[in-house]
Order: C-alpha cells, then structure tokens, then sequence
C-alpha cells in the first residue's frame, strides 16, 4: 500500500463513509442478484453481497470486515431478505463473518497478490466449513427437514453450494480489488 493509499484509507470520516457505502451495495447486490444454484435446496441463494464486504475487510482489515458484515446482514434480514428472518441474519453473520477473519487476518499480514490468493482461498474453506456446522443446526429449524435429511444433502449440495457461492464472490473481489482500491484511495 503506497502512502496515498495508507493516508486515505486510515482517515476515520472517509473509512466511515466508505463502509456505510459499501452497506448499501452490498444491500442493492443481494436485492438486484440472487438465484438458487440447486433445486433441491432453493433456499440457498446466490448472490454476490459479499463482495463489498470482502474489499473493506481488505482494505481496513478483519475487524472492519466483521462490523460491516453484521451490518449489512442485518439491513438486508430486516429488508430484501425477511423472509429468511432471523435464522438468515444469523447463517450471513456466521458464513460471511467467518471469511472476514480469517482472510482479513491474513491479507494484512503481508499485501500482496500471492497473500490476497491465500487469504482468499482460506476464506472460502473456512465459510464453507463453517456451513457445514450451522446449516446441520439451523436447517431443520428453517426448513422443517429433520436432520438426516440435511445430512443427506450435506455433500453433493451444501458443501458445493458454499464453495461456489465464496469462491465466486472471492474470485471477482480478487479481480475487482486493486482498482476499486484505487478509486477508494484516491477518491477517483
């Protein structure tokens, strides 16, 4: 990160204000995109509102990404998202917040294209292990199917849903990152 970057990026108003931003597209991504991946679940939705999320949590770090995750969560459970209440506040907290940690604190161990590779790759197995874990407790709460039944999807649904759904949204972050950056930094 060049001094430009560290200076902007460190100003309390324009971080404040970059997150707030970044909230309501991440809120507007999840009203404008989102879409079953398999039939069988349609509950489990694409959508690419974690996208903003993950720049932040580069940009300012796990802390900032974890905040904003819970935020954003709760806009879009009580907005776009109610009819997922409070279960589908909690599982994007958990899911999301998960990624912001564990790459947060990763990236900012070491800025580079190879950190950012790692710290996304290790977010995407931490989200989707971590889904493992509260889709077999929420689940059957929120859909109704006993536990055996989620069981039975863990592997050829759950599982692939959440490495497509993170590795998506990690791969296009990777892609977008360094010029939204840019534009964030400089105020472009």
């Amino acid at each position: 990160m060049d001094r430009t970057t560290q200076k902007h990026t460190s100003n309390p108003i324009r971080r404040l204000t970059t997150m707030g931003m970044m909230a309501a597209i991440s809120v507007v991504l999840v009203y404008l995109v989102h879409f079953p991946i398999f039939p069988v679940a349609p509950y489990l939705e694409y959508d690419p509102a974690d996208i903003p999320i993950f720049i932040c949590t580069f940009l300012y770090g796990p802390g900032a990404g974890f905040l904003l995750t819970v935020l954003a969560s709760t806009i879009q459970g009580v907005t776009v998202s109610a009819a997922s209440g409070w279960i589908g506040i909690l599982m994007h907290i958990f899911a999301t917040g998960s990624f912001t940690l564990v790459a947060g604190n990763i990236y900012r161990h070491g800025k580079s294209k190879r950190t950012a590779v790692l710290a996304l790759v290790a977010g995407v197995l931490t989200m989707t292990g971590m889904m493992v874990v509260w889709n077999l407790i929420f689940t059957p709460i929120f859909t109704g199917m006993p536990r055996e039944g989620v069981l039975e999807i863990l592997v050829p649904v759950i599982i692939p849903f959440n490495l497509i759904k993170a590795g998506a949204n990690a791969g296009i972050t990777m892609l977008v990152y360094k010029k939204i950056s840019g534009i964030i930094a400089h105020g472009d």
